[in-house]
């Protein structure tokens, strides 16, 4: 199924991967994964690539290594600090760049929704093999967030710096 470029991305429609990571759930039970598809496909960008992988940080680095040819990641789950909670150990090692700026309004937004909640969060993102990476806490409200606020405002923008390397 096409989709055409939503009018605010500048005509430009970002390929991307969704990757859910946990321990329990399935792709019906997976409503923030879903969450991410219907906000992307609704901006007229395209999904690539979707999966559901264990909180291992070994298979969230395979799962990266092995994706299509593809703009954007947006990973959900597992970026708490309980012990299961691997993702962002996983992603940080991973980034050749990365975003502070993403994570520090992530949480301030966040704060004003969930208050002092908000400091156990470690989203981040960044660059990792000209892909760029987001990696979100799983609960909807904060993939909503994540996304509404901070991702689909820039996504066109960031995949732009980062296909405009110089040779």
């Amino acid at each position: 199924m096409s989709h055409q470029p939503h009018p605010d991305s500048g005509g430009i429609a970002v390929s991307c991967a969704v990757i859910t990571v946990s321990d329990t759930r399935t792709a019906e039970t997976d409503r923030s994964g879903q969450l991410i598809q219907q906000l992307l496909t609704h901006a007229g960008h395209t999904i690539a690539h979707y999966a559901i992988v264990p909180d291992e940080p070994d298979v969230i680095r395979h799962q990266l290594a092995n994706l299509p040819e593809l703009d954007a990641v947006i990973l959900n789950g597992g970026t708490g600090i309980a012990p299961r909670d691997t993702t962002y150990d996983a992603i940080e090692q991973l980034l050749e760049k990365t975003l502070p700026g993403f994570g520090e309004i992530f949480r301030a937004l966040s704060y004003a929704e969930i208050g002092s909640r908000a400091i156990a969060s470690r989203a981040i993102a960044g660059v990792s093999a000209n892909k760029l990476i987001f990696s979100l806490p799983g609960s909807t409200n904060a993939v909503k967030l994540a996304l509404e606020k901070l991702i689909l405002p820039e996504i066109v923008h960031l995949v732009t710096q980062i296909r405009s390397k110089t040779p």
